[in-house]
């Protein structure tokens, strides 16, 4: 058996989401095409097309995490194996990003469009395998905190884009192809240094633990979205930024993301000072802290749902429920997905300068980030205190996506920036949703498979409303090939996904409905029993 300590670092619920929040901020990979996507395309000899369809690939590879969601859900004599997760994430890193990279700097000859979109489609599936095994250790975790925990890990992963964005302009600035190899190395690397701690951990003393440090992991995520959002701006308008002053703002990012293992120390002394006091004085203790609403307790992930609840794939695509979920899902990730592929495109026919569309597209990343992580945290707070369902919010998200789609397309001065602040926050927030909804309705055992089946939602919505929608609507405006110019390029599209996303916000509703009596009398129930 494994010892617990590895010179004299222990293996805790809170080490487990230090390391795993660790291993999100460097996930989002496939966030950086653009980065690199100029290099590739003129070292490979590829048109537009061509290049498109290895953005497609892309979005295919860090969408679908059915393999990634039944690797996790393996748990031969009872045991969960996250590490084989990220081990296996690791190795897609590799054997994706390598390629590209050889292919990029010229080491090997051209390689044929089809090879580079699998090679792109391995590197972005390895995504999927990162994201499975730091949210469904998250939640296992903490199962009562789910809301919570999902937010803080998709927010990193949702950071993670920006994150790379700020190594990229520090280290590799105007050399592509070096930061392709550091998107198949550092991921990997990480991800092979941390998986030790990346585990469901043992609950002692009852499973009770000071909710403060939960909160503290909250308050640093804040902190570094609120930082990149300075950054980014900075950015925009000092186009040209001396390197010493570059290294410096990388330094706070480090800095930043560094002092989650202070909360990790702090949490450890504690609970090494808890297990020296004795049981009686530690259920005074516990119960105090209840008292004050400090404390919470987790219990097992199963006692969330009713016997015979804990369901399989199969078992959960044979509900209403999981279809309904997915519809919702298809209307609103699938309309959030087709607007940050083409928000560069809206911003050039709406007369935007190229530097401040590239900032659109930057600062998306903090309202993806700013919608996952309150989405997740608010849900908690109103199941907990007025008995909310977590569907309820996903309607209200969809309808505040139409709004902002709307406003897009009425092409009004400043209505991209308005729009893209709208329809950001609430992708983000859809994304946090999701996952929580599906481990509360389907249970636990299956939760990594389910959610990322559910997640095929995203570019299923896509791929019918940026390409049938936007593309044919675009091209139907656009005269003998020419870019289009003006607000009638996109404002039919646009308006025609507002639809969709009301649609969708009936669907969720429905789904609330339906689970109403399932969250108060279980999910609830439960909560408030801790």
């Amino acid at each position: 058996m494994v010892s617990p300590e590895i010179r004299g670092l222990r293996r805790t619920r809170w080490a487990a989401t230090a390391a795993a929040a660790w291993v999100q901020s460097v996930a989002g990979g496939s966030y950086c095409f653009g980065v690199y996507s100029e290099a590739l395309k003129a070292s490979q000899g590829f048109d537009q097309s061509s290049l498109d369809r290895v953005a497609f690939f892309k979005d295919l590879g860090a969408n679908v995490g059915l393999l990634s969601g039944l690797l996790a859900s393996w748990a031969p004599l009872g045991l969960r194996r996250p590490w084989l997760v990220l081990f296996a994430g690791a190795a897609q890193s590799l054997a994706g990003y390598l390629p590209i990279w050889l292919a990029v700097t010229g080491a090997i000859y051209q390689l044929p469009a089809m090879v580079i979109c699998v090679c792109m489609l391995v590197a972005a599936h390895a995504q999927t395998f990162y994201n499975t095994a730091d949210v469904v250790t998250a939640v296992e975790n903490f199962p009562d905190r789910r809301g919570t925990v999902i937010g803080i890990m998709k927010g990193f992963l949702g950071l993670s884009g920006a994150i790379l964005v700020q190594l990229y302009r520090t280290f590799f600035d105007g050399n592509p192809s070096s930061f392709i190899l550091m998107l198949a190395v550092l991921p990997s690397s990480l991800s092979l240094i941390l998986m030790y701690f990346v585990e469901v951990c043992p609950k002692t003393d009852g499973g009770a633990y000071d909710k403060k440090f939960l909160d503290a992991f909250s308050l640093i995520a804040l902190c570094l979205a609120g930082y990149l959002m300075l950054v980014i701006i900075g950015q925009s308008f000092y186009t040209s930024i001396p390197s010493t002053i570059q290294f410096a703002i990388f330094g706070v990012l480090v800095v930043l993301l560094g002092s989650l293992s202070s909360i990790v120390m702090k949490a450890d002394t504690e609970s090494k000072a808890l297990d020296e006091i004795t049981c009686d004085e530690r259920v005074a203790l516990v119960e105090d802290k209840k008292n004050d609403g400090e404390v919470a307790a987790s219990g097992s992930g199963s006692e969330f749902v009713p016997s015979g609840e804990n369901l399989n794939l199969l078992q959960a695509m044979g509900k209403i429920d999981f279809w309904l979920l997915f519809l919702a899902m298809s209307c609103g990730m699938g309309s959030g997905l087709a607007t940050v592929n083409n928000i560069s495109q809206i911003g050039s026919s709406l007369g935007y300068a190229a530097s401040k569309t590239s900032t659109l597209v930057s600062l998306w990343s903090i309202w993806n980030f700013l919608g996952r992580f309150s989405a997740g945290y608010v849900s908690d707070y109103f199941l907990r205190k007025y008995c909310i369902s977590r569907p309820f919010f996903i309607a209200i998200t969809l309808v505040f996506m139409s709004v902002g789609h709307l406003t897009i397309a009425s092409g009004i001065t400043g209505s991209l920036y308005i729009g893209s602040v709208l329809v950001g926050m609430c992708y983000g927030a859809q994304w946090s949703l999701m996952p929580s909804i599906t481990s509360e309705i389907f249970g636990l055992t299956h939760f990594g498979t389910i959610f990322n089946t559910v997640a095929i939602a995203s570019p299923t919505g896509s791929y019918v409303l940026s390409v049938r929608v936007v593309g044919y609507v675009y091209d139907m405006e656009s005269v003998d090939g020419h870019a289009c110019m003006g607000k009638h390029c996109f404002a039919l599209s646009f308006g025609i996904m507002s639809a969709v996303c009301l649609i969708g916000s009936s669907v969720a509703f429905w789904l609330a409905c339906r689970s109403r009596k399932f969250y108060r009398q279980v999910i609830y129930a439960r909560l408030q029993n801790d």
